[in-house]
């Protein structure tokens, strides 16, 4: 039966529960159980973005990492062990390719979602525009923890092509691992496509 490796990421009042292979499948809840009860529970959410050769299986924890303030604010921010195996190229390609389907995924979240969404606790009462100008800038901003810098104004497609071609190459620089970035990277934009999903009017 296949496995999926799950690690947590535990804060003092916020866990994360992640697939290391799958980025973007990433929940959070109060407790390690909750976190992981709620991966499971998007796993048929998460498996629409990720389609051709998703294999979930049973969720298998292989290790937590110490959370910090970011973790409880509502990110995860930590990188861990599994994040400093090379990657092969197959694998790089595939994980790069999963971050492009989440792309795709929020684009078409925002195109078929109404310019006022419904009020409520996440994102601060932001309407579509404004989840998709902040995920936009938040792709910016993460850019040179991988090496690479995009000035403002810069087209999104351009953008994401640099993103994805830096990530793409045999050696990623920057503060970020290149398994930790696709990971981090795929959490906001599809935690965001959620969001809008869910606060549809």
């Amino acid at each position: 039966m296949a496995t999926t490796r799950v690690y947590f990421e535990e804060g003092k009042h916020s866990v994360f529960a992640a697939a290391i292979d799958w980025p973007g499948w990433c929940r959070r809840a109060k407790t390690p159980d909750l976190a992981l009860a709620a991966l499971d529970e998007y796993r048929d959410r998460y498996r629409v973005v990720a389609t051709t050769g998703f294999t979930s299986g049973r969720l298998e924890v292989v290790g937590t990492v110490p959370g910090d303030a970011t973790t409880d604010f509502g990110a995860p921010s930590r990188v861990g062990p599994w994040d400093d195996v090379p990657w092969t190229a197959q694998r790089r390609t595939r994980q790069v390719e999963i971050l492009t389907r989440c792309w795709g995924y929020f684009d078409t979240a925002v195109k078929s979602a109404p310019s006022e969404l419904r009020r409520g606790p996440r994102g601060g009462g932001r309407d579509r525009d404004d989840v998709a100008r902040h995920v936009q800038e938040a792709e910016r901003i993460y850019c040179p923890k991988i090496g690479v810098r995009v000035p403002p104004r810069t087209p999104w497609g351009e953008q994401r092509d640099a993103i994805a071609s830096t990530l793409a190459a045999p050696q990623v620089g920057g503060a970020w691992p290149a398994s930790y970035a696709v990971r981090r990277m795929a959490w906001h934009v599809l935690d965001h496509a959620w969001e809008i999903e869910d606060k549809r009017t």
